[in-house]
């Protein structure tokens, strides 16, 4: 079957794209000059991002502006913005994706909290506060995609301050959803992304298991899922196929439903009813 693209997805349209150094967001930079779109690159270091845009500039997408930017910090978000209108006119498609894993205790230390929270949480809400307004009074389609985590969803356990950045982003993704679409005139839809396992720096393995899909897989899937007019774009991977996430994010809210201790899905006495639960074909 065949899908019409989303409208933001054109020749002229701007794409700002942060944590584009690496991973996902260097992936999806990599489709959408293949698309002819004029893009911003942007991670925290400049030198990183210079030789990909120069890469790109070669490969036939002039149109590449890049910036070095702390997402955490709103006045860098605001500079960056005047500078993108500057350059371009403004901006058509948002993604909020720069992020960053590290541990964390439900009792500390602060720093790790201030640190996940600052660019996985604040990051989205400050970028997408700092753009949107400029977005909608464009008067062009557009979109805004905040990259979330599984982990926002069925909260595991082992590092909650990054399970609360990324479930705090869900809650706000959702909110922005509606509120656009609730906003006369207003062109510009919101989606969270919702990668699988990925094979990106923020793993810190030296290779490639065989359970993770590439970034470039997740980017044609994220754009497929856009041009679908997806909100919640559930990419699988090699190990996990939809219908097991869809299991385990069912199970994780009957916790609530069934009045079961929380995170049953790791607690001895639930083990088996979580085992059978999966194992049944519904």
């Amino acid at each position: 079957m065949s899908m019409s693209p989303h409208p933001a997805l054109t020749p002229d349209s701007v794409a700002v794209i942060t944590g584009a150094a690496s991973g996902i967001g260097l992936a999806t930079a990599r489709k959408l000059a293949g698309l002819g779109l004029r893009l911003v690159l942007v991670d925290r270091s400049d030198k990183r991002l210079r030789p990909i845009a120069e890469d790109l500039r070669t490969a036939g997408t002039p149109d590449i502006m890049t910036a070095a930017c702390d997402v955490a910090d709103r006045a860098q978000l605001e500079a960056l913005e005047l500078q993108v209108t500057d350059r371009f006119g403004g901006t058509d498609i948002l993604m909020n994706n720069a992020g960053i894993g590290r541990g964390s205790d439900c009792l500390g230390p602060l720093e790790d909290w201030q640190a996940l929270l600052g660019v996985n949480l604040w990051g989205p809400i400050h970028g997408t506060q700092v753009f949107a307004p400029g977005m909608i009074a464009r008067g062009r389609p557009g979109a805004i995609v905040n990259t979330g985590s599984k982990q926002g969803i069925t909260t595991p356990p082992g590092n909650p301050a990054y399970n609360v950045s990324k479930a705090g982003l869900k809650a706000f993704t959702e909110a922005l959803s509606h509120q656009l679409r609730n906003t006369e005139g207003c062109r510009i839809t919101a989606h969270l992304l919702i990668p699988g396992f990925v094979y990106t720096g923020i793993t810190g393995l030296p290779e490639k298991p065989a359970a993770a899909w590439t970034a470039e897989q997740t980017a044609d899937f994220f754009l497929a899922s856009l041009n679908r007019g997806d909100f919640y774009i559930l990419c699988p991977d090699n190990d996990v196929p939809r219908a097991l996430d869809e299991k385990r994010m069912a199970w994780a809210m009957g916790d609530i439903i069934e009045n079961r201790p929380a995170l049953s899905r790791w607690h001895p006495d639930h083990a088996a009813a979580f085992a059978a639960f999966i194992a049944r074909e519904d």
